[in-house]
């Protein structure tokens, strides 16, 4: 297996958020383990116009990784307690990622980003090997089923019912 190379992100996020599902996330921890989790659920957060993506209150100093290079990773608290983490897709200066939402038994972001021992430590690194936390295809090819995003409703209802959530079919 071999980690994923930057140009696998350098896509729409529409194209990398179905693509990442039936990957295997890997993290090395401090004492040199490695824990590795089958990706089951994603969701695609799409520039300033997608009213749930963090940029669409435009460029600021929280959403300014966005604008950057796809590859890196975007990690954020949530509710003051939880970490969630994007990938950045696409191209410069065009915001948008991909939340990694669930791995194997991890069945929420928060969860898995605990399980993977992430914190905001992690914000701005390239998704890579040397790094401590990257993304390996073992070939598996899943099929996927398409969801609406969860906990958007603030975006209103067009955002809300975008099928940009891709799950592992059970």
């Amino acid at each position: 297996m071999k980690p994923l190379d930057d140009a696998f992100f350098h896509r729409d996020c529409l194209e990398v958020a179905p693509a990442l599902v039936g990957k295997l996330l890997v993290r090395q921890l401090p004492d040199g383990s490695l824990r590795r989790v089958r990706i089951t659920e994603t969701e695609a957060y799409r520039g300033e116009e997608d009213r749930a993506c963090h940029a669409s209150k435009g460029r600021t100093k929280r959403t300014e990784l966005l604008y950057g290079e796809s590859g890196i990773i975007y990690i954020y608290l949530c509710y003051g307690m939880h970490w969630l983490m994007n990938v950045i897709t696409g191209e410069p200066d065009q915001p948008q990622g991909v939340l990694f939402r669930a791995a194997a038994d991890y069945t929420g972001p928060g969860k898995l980003t605990k399980y993977l021992q992430l914190d905001g430590a992690c914000n701005g690194k390239p998704l890579q090997p040397e790094t401590g936390i990257w993304v390996e295809d073992d070939g598996f090819v899943p099929e996927l089923i398409t969801k609406p995003r969860v906990g958007i409703d603030y975006a209103g209802p067009e955002w809300a019912a975008k099928p940009w959530r891709f799950v592992l079919k059970p």
